[in-house]
């Protein structure tokens, strides 16, 4: 066969592995085509099958720069649109980002060439699952992590998603890419006890799924929570203005005094435009002594500046409390809260009038006493892509708070794909959260993830409902991805092992 017509049918994989990259997204929020992860791994397992190793990476790096470039183009928006950043300076550091992100699916193309068992069943059904699983935990942490599009998030609307209390989304995604294994299996036309095999485990895998999903792994503490949720939905691009601070005080003020009733008034992450001191004395005491009257509770967004440590935070405040309680964020996003760059860098962010000031990281993740007997697990932002610091929280958290302001991403897919990862945290812990966001999405979601009630995004308004606290741990609290961590490397171990033994 000449180089010609080989680089050609080559061209043709590179193709193939795009398309497939480019359709997962389809699979997440707002699109929720939940079958589409099944069908592109098995299509991405058959074309890094029997590879020569360069071009298995070559494969899975196309595969993965196209899933998050099609899923992720939301990102030049926040750098350009709202950051202010120059566009040449926003395009490199998105290419750079779906760079990165490619990179972990050309390591799992090059391993698969490399180190895949020689038998047909295991690697399918197994093997190349658990590294898949593998290398999405290793991108939940490493580098500070982005675990944005772990495949279990694709599964928050069906039975799987009745695994995530029990072996978190990781968990999740193993039983996607297996159900891929399975296909992948069947399109081979392997021999028929393989192919009973694939479709015994594929059958089981989703019985299993179905049982749990109908387990209630925590109970309801038997009371109550009467909940406002503001969201202020003040434009991104004004937020940060001088001129505006007075104007959003009063308009908070004035959505907040209608539903002063609520047990619990939530604002959105940052939600005045001004640093905690500016606010502490007046603004927020005023707003004890004449809205919540020393007996309602007010959770906000607050930007803290420690002057003792010369250090700022970005923060959760309680207000109405004998004494206000805070939390500090404690995964702040690369980049954007802090900067890990040399001094020399930062000078030049200077020169370009980009922000460079970081933010502190936030040390504390237990619960926050929102009243006597109450107590909540806040996320900001960012923080509810990252299940395993929630659950530090947990189990004396009754429910989830995740404040957030999703402006920063325009009116893109972003801010929905966002609440999806959100609604995961819920199904995990078995609690309800509250979202309370700047322009959405703010709504209410049960402890199975089933939204219970939201507000259009970008409208000023308050979604106001009732919320039930519940006690209790599911095995993902208690024990984290740990469970599925070491199965991965398990049968990773064995995959290698298996070769070995059988090029002797």
């Amino acid at each position: 066969m000449s180089f010609a017509r080989v680089s050609e049918r080559f061209r043709s994989v590179l193709v193939l592995a795009a398309l497939a990259g480019m359709a997962n997204v389809f699979a997440f929020a707002p699109f929720g085509l939940f079958f589409i992860p099944v069908l592109s791994l098995a299509l991405l397992f058959r074309l890094v099958d029997g590879a020569e190793p360069w071009r298995a990476a070559w494969t899975g790096f196309v595969f993965g720069a196209a899933w998050f470039a099609a899923g992720n183009y939301w990102i030049f928006i926040s750098l350009h649109v709202f950051g202010k950043a120059p566009i040449i300076l926003a395009v490199l550091v998105m290419l750079l980002m779906f760079a990165i992100m490619g990179a972990y699916y050309a390591l799992f193309g090059w391993l698969s060439a490399r180190f895949s068992p020689r038998n047909d069943t295991f690697r399918h059904l197994a093997w190349l699952p658990a590294l898949w699983v593998a290398l999405e935990w290793i991108r939940g942490w490493f580098l500070s992590g982005y675990p944005w599009f772990s495949l279990g998030y694709s599964q928050t609307e069906t039975a799987l998603a009745g695994l995530a209390p029990v072996a978190g989304v990781f968990g999740v995604s193993l039983v996607v890419a297996m159900l891929a294994g399975c296909l992948a299996l069947l399109s081979r036309g392997v021999v028929r006890p393989a192919s009973a095999f694939a479709i015994t485990l594929a059958a089981l895998l989703t019985i299993s799924a179905f049982a749990l999903d109908r387990v209630s792994w925590t109970r309801p503490t038997g009371e109550r929570l009467s909940v406002a949720l503001v969201q202020g939905n003040v434009a991104q691009d004004e937020k940060w203005l001088t001129t505006q601070r007075v104007p959003t005080m009063l308009k908070y003020w004035s959505l907040t005094e209608e539903h002063a009733d609520a047990d619990l008034i939530v604002w959105p992450e940052a939600a005045i435009p001004a640093l905690y001191y500016q606010l502490d004395t007046g603004f927020y005491a005023q707003l004890e002594d004449e809205l919540l009257r020393g007996e309602g509770r007010l959770l906000t967004g607050t930007l803290v500046h420690d002057l003792a440590e010369d250090v700022y935070y970005n923060s959760a405040v309680v207000l109405g409390a004998d004494e206000r309680r805070f939390y500090h964020k404690r995964h702040l996003v690369p980049f954007g809260e802090y900067f890990p760059v040399p001094d020399f860098v930062r000078n030049w962010l200077r020169l370009m009038n980009l922000p460079y000031s970081d933010f502190e990281t936030g040390r504390d993740g237990s619960a926050l006493e929102i009243a006597p007997g109450l107590a909540a697990a806040i996320m900001i932002c960012y923080e509810a892509v990252f299940g395993e610091e929630v659950i530090t929280a947990l189990p004396e958290a009754h429910l989830l708070v995740n404040i957030s302001n999703d402006g920063w991403f325009g009116r893109s897919i972003g801010p929905l794909q966002h609440f999806q990862i959100a609604r995961m945290r819920a199904i995990e812990t078995g609690r309800w959260l509250i979202r309370g966001t700047n322009t959405g999405v703010t709504a209410i979601v049960d402890h199975h993830g089933r939204v219970r009630a939201s507000v259009p995004q970008f409208e000023t308004t308050v979604l106001r409902g009732e919320v039930e606290l519940r006690e209790g741990a599911t095995p993902y609290v208690r024990f984290g991805n740990w469970p599925v961590v070491i199965a991965a490397f398990f049968l990773l171990a064995i995959g290698f092992a298996s070769r070995k033994w059988s090029a002797r």
